[in-house]
C-alpha cells in the first residue's frame, strides 16, 4: 500500500494568499531517504520544501530544507511556514518552537498573528572575485559590498532594484548561494528593499528570502546606525518583515497563511 504524508503550502511573510513566499511543508514521523525528499522538492517546484520530525526533546523539531535541486543550510521563509503549520494546522501548544538545523538551533515564537524567527546573523566578508555587476544585472551599475552565504550588491535606489532584469545564466556562475541586490527605500515606512536571485539552486528569483536578511540586517545596521528595521523584498511577488539585530542574532518578524493542504502519495518502494 502506498504511503501518504500530510502536505501544506504556506505563503510566508504575508497575511493574504498569493503574496509573500510560498513554501511546501511536509511533517514526518521519521526521515525519508534523502533522494526521496529531493524528488518531492523537485515535484513541488517551489523555492523550498521543508521537512521536519519531532526530536526527543519536548517542543524541538529537526528541520531540513530542499530547493528543487539541492538541500540548503538555512531558509527563513520555510522555517516560518513550518512553525505556522505546527501552531495553526497541528495545534501545537505554547508560543515557542525550537528547530534543530544545519545552522544550529532556530527559535520561532508567536504573538497573535505574527511569528518571530531568531536566526544567526551572517555578516559579509571581503569579496575578491571579478566585478561583473553590470553583466549580472544586464547593464545596471552597482557596488559589490561583500560576500557571506550570498554575494551582496548595492544599487542606487529602490526603483533600480524594482525594475532590474537580471542575467540569470551569468549569476549562476557566481561562487555563492545566490545574489542579493539592495538599496535604501523610498517608500514611506521602509528602511531598505532587496531582491534575491539563486539560479544555481534552481531558484531564478526567490520572492521573500528570510535568510538573506540575516546578511542585510547587519549590513544596514552598520550603515544606518540603528538595529531595528522595516524591510521589503520587492519584485513580481513581494513581502515584508520587521527586523532587529541583537548582537550576533537577527530577529525576523512576519505573518503566514496556509493556501493548500492535502496528502502526498509516496512510491510503494518506501
Amino acid at each position: 500500500m502506498r504511503m501518504k504524508i500530510s502536505f501544506f503550502q504556506v505563503d510566508a511573510f504575508s497575511n493574504t494568499p498569493f503574496n509573500g513566499n510560498p513554501a511546501a511543508v511536509c511533517p514526518l514521523t521519521e526521515w525519508l531517504p534523502d533522494e526521496l525528499m529531493q524528488a518531492i522538492a523537485a515535484e513541488n517546484n517551489l523555492a523550498e520544501t521543508a521537512f521536519f520530525v519531532p526530536s526527543d526533546a519536548p517542543g524541538v523539531y529537526d528541520l531540513r530544507w530542499f530547493t528543487p535541486s539541492s538541500e540548503v543550510d538555512l531558509c527563513g521563509h520555510a522555517t516560518l511556514a513550518s512553525a505556522h503549520v505546527l501552531f495553526q494546522e497541528m495545534a501545537v501548544a505554547g508560543d515557542l518552537i525550537t528547530f534543530s538545523s544545519k545552522s544550529g538551533p532556530l527559535m520561532v515564537s508567536r504573538s497573535l498573528q505574527e511569528y518571530t524567527l531568531d536566526f544567526p546573523a551572517v555578516p559579509i566578508q571581503t569579496f575578491t572575485g571579478p566585478d561583473l555587476v553590470s553583466t549580472w544585472l544586464n547593464g545596471v551599475e552597482g557596488t559589490i559590498e561583500g560576500i557571506a552565504m550570498d554575494l551582496l550588491v548595492r544599487v542606487k535606489d529602490q526603483e533600480t532594484v524594482a525594475t532590474l532584469t537580471p542575467n540569470l545564466p551569468a549569476i549562476a556562475q557566481i561562487h555563492a548561494r545566490g545574489l542579493i541586490v539592495t538599496a535604501t527605500a523610498s517608500d514611506k515606512g521602509l528602511d531598505f528593499v532587496s531582491r534575491f536571485f539563486a539560479p544555481q539552486l534552481g531558484v531564478p528569483e526567490d520572492p521573500v528570502t528570510g535568510s538573506a536578511h540575516c546578511t542585510l540586517t547587519p549590513y544596514w545596521a552598520e550603515r544606518m546606525g540603528k538595529t531595528d528595521f522595516q524591510a521589503r523584498q520587492i519584485g513580481p511577488r513581494s513581502g515584508g518583515m520587521k527586523l532587529s539585530l541583537n548582537g550576533d542574532r537577527v530577529c525576523l518578524t512576519g505573518e503566514a497563511i496556509t493556501v493548500i493542504k492535502g496528502e502526498l502519495f509516496l512510491p510503494e518502494l518506501i
